[in-house]
């Protein structure tokens, strides 16, 4: 954190007129950073940073009695603590505060207090709650369940041979070499047996018998349910070139699979990454920062044009030939022969090794054999429900009514994918809590974080707002003159009062 960030020793106290009401200040508590937050006569005093990745939250947003982190829009309750929107799910510390003498005084920490049980909903919660899935969602609703003190059994099944990580790192920092194993699951190994959640990993299920509430499981033995969220997720769409079954040509989804491209990486000089998507660029930053040398190959005119536009797409280009990744766009790969990618354009790449991303699809074998309605995934009501009651789904495969565009939408982003875990899990407990909360996402080059928030697969304008080249840039992308969604380059405040008014929008 910036040493302007260090501030007062708030235990000797400020004076109340250096806290204006509605302002924001960090000062320190021992060797703890605290934020003070004023509104109106009350002053709330929690911890300065994050729980997600350390954003200060001295930089976000305060809405009502809660406050945003400015990297990836985490909300905490200024009161609690607590992390009420993913992707934070760890609360903030809190201390109690003293107003005397016209001035402001931080007391004790005050010790964690479990959120109370609401009331809302039947007074029975389901007996048996079952999850297939261990990504994002599943693990979000898992959670969730046992913070609102769901007492009834949670069993959660996964495919997997990990348990639950934060993929977003997998092709970050993680795969850089900047980040150490440790911060990649999402909670230790003991969270599932001290929160008696059955975590079976390497299990697959392969049919739902809706007329007995049960689950079929690949050997044919059956979990019964109450209550059964579907998130399994997507997977790689794989390449079907020839060549592209070698062991040397990867994609990337899971731990493993990072694994196994860091290990490829240890011995590599040059590799090929397939695809310009956020994915495969992802990757290509991390790639580079292990000085290999990269090569991105994909068929369109520009990177990621489809979601970011052309500006932005030259943008995204320019940084990463800045950093010494070689583009070969509008072409593809038609065969990799061992240690050579052979191009539908006539050319010819050494790689010691390939990474395929090329996109992803829904895993929705499993609903459609139970019959379940799809729509390009499976479609879900406002409490994502499927067409079948008490079968819920939420993640990469929901589409779900979109309240802001009036469109019934599917979204691959991984905190969408928790904030719906956490909806669908109170609405297994008898809530009708809608799903409301504006897509966002963020994307990592080099040095460089792209925010994005909303959803626009079409627009007809872009506004420009600031130099996109000097990296200090908010793009508006509009249809029929409002706005859809909106991407950012340092540019956090901006980006947290969009998506405060797009929910604005939305609830009016």
């Amino acid at each position: 954190m910036a040493e302007s960030q260090d501030g007062p020793d708030l235990v000797k106290g400020i004076a109340l007129g250096d806290l204006p009401d509605g302002s924001k200040l960090v000062g320190r508590c021992s060797d703890e950073q605290v934020l003070l937050v004023r509104r109106g006569a009350e002053v709330f005093a929690v911890s300065a940073t994050c729980t997600h990745y350390g954003g200060p939250l001295v930089d976000g947003l305060v809405v009502d009695d809660t406050v945003r982190c400015p990297w990836h829009h985490a909300c905490f309750d200024l009161r609690t603590g607590e992390a009420v929107r993913a992707p934070a799910f760890s609360p903030l510390a809190c201390w109690s505060v003293e107003q005397r003498e016209g001035k402001i005084f931080l007391g004790e920490k005050l010790k964690r207090i479990a959120p109370k049980q609401r009331d809302e909903g039947p007074a029975e919660a389901p007996d048996k709650i079952v999850i297939v899935g261990g990504g994002a969602a599943g693990f979000a609703a898992a959670e969730k369940l046992r913070r609102e003190r769901y007492q009834g059994s949670i069993v959660m099944l996964s495919d997997d041979e990990a348990p639950p990580v934060d993929r977003p790192n997998l092709s970050k920092d993680y795969l850089a070499g900047k980040a150490s194993e440790d911060w990649i699951p999402l909670r230790a190994q003991n969270f599932y047996s001290k929160n008696e959640i059955d975590l079976r990993l390497e299990t697959s299920a392969t049919g739902i018998d809706v007329g007995s509430s049960e689950l079929v499981l690949v050997d044919g033995s059956r979990i019964p349910f109450d209550r059964l969220l579907l998130a399994t997720g997507a997977e790689p769409v794989r390449l079907t070139i020839p060549g592209a079954d070698q062991p040397h040509v990867h994609t990337l989804r899971t731990l493993a699979d990072c694994r196994t491209i860091i290990d490829s990486a240890g011995t590599a000089r040059r590799a090929v990454v397939l695809g310009a998507s956020f994915i495969g660029l992802e990757v290509a930053a991390a790639l580079r920062a292990r000085d290999i040398e990269i090569h991105v190959v994909a068929p369109d005119k520009r990177p990621m044009e489809r979601i970011l536009g052309a500006q932005m797409g030259d943008f995204i280009r320019s940084l990463h030939e800045e950093n010494g990744v070689v583009f070969h766009l509008e072409d593809k790969a038609s065969r990799i022969d061992g240690a050579t990618v052979k191009l539908d354009g006539g050319g010819t790449l050494p790689a010691d090794f390939v990474v395929a991303g090329i996109g992803v699809r829904p895993r929705t074998a499993l609903a459609e054999t139970a019959g379940l309605s799809l729509n390009r995934g499976v479609t879900v009501n406002a409490f994502l429900e499927t067409s079948v009651p008490g079968i819920f789904a939420a993640g990469d495969i929901a589409r779900w009514p979109d309240p802001h565009t009036g469109e019934n939408i599917r979204v691959e982003h991984w905190v969408v994918a928790e904030r719906q875990g956490q909806t669908a899990a109170v609405n297994m407990l008898g809530r009708r809590e809608k799903y409301t909360d504006v897509p966002f996402f963020w994307s990592q080059h080099y040095d460089v974080s792209i925010n994005y928030v909303g959803h626009a697969e079409q627009w007809d304008g872009v506004e420009i707002e600031g130099d996109i080249a000097t990296r200090d840039c908010l793009l508006r992308f509009k249809r029929n003159g409002r706005t859809l969604a909106v991407a950012s380059i340092f540019r956090d405040s901006e980006s947290l009062e969009a998506e405060l008014a797009m929910e604005h929008l939305r609830a009016a």
